[in-house]
């Protein structure tokens, strides 16, 4: 019935994989958007929150909730800006470093048991697809 409708597929795709991430960052004591938003500060360290939510995808206010989250959870920290003092960078803390090794290998894990279960060309042209609809839609 709903074969060829993009919103029912994408749908329910993104709840099977939401479990299998959800999974996997639950012993890092996060969800996966917020493993997500840390793994981006881990690699761009002095990131706005503006720059997270480019990078994801994310409204910017749904940015600045998971900010808000790491840095209670201590994993991220914010930092008046040097180049313009309204603006806030972001870093991680010493906690959040400690668990950049370790979530990115689980990261690599998930990604190859998925793509492991569908197939490698079928996963790979899968994700390029979905970024193709993405920024047509944008």
């Amino acid at each position: 019935m709903f074969d060829h409708c993009l919103y029912f597929n994408s749908a329910a795709l993104a709840r099977l994989v939401e479990r299998e991430w959800a999974a996997v960052y639950a012993p890092f004591g996060l969800t996966p958007a917020q493993g997500f938003v840390l793994r981006v500060v881990l690699a761009k360290p002095g990131c706005l929150a503006s720059d997270v939510a480019q990078t994801l995808g994310i409204a910017r206010p749904t940015a600045t909730r998971l900010v808000d989250n790491l840095g209670e959870k201590q994993l991220v920290e914010r930092r008046q800006g040097e180049a313009d003092a309204r603006e806030w960078e972001l870093f991680p803390t010493a906690k959040g470093l400690a668990l950049e090794a370790p979530i990115n290998l689980a990261s690599a894990e998930i990604a190859r048991t998925l793509q492991a279960k569908v197939g490698g060309e079928l996963f790979e042209s899968t994700v390029t697809g979905m970024r193709k609809i993405r920024k047509g839609l944008t």
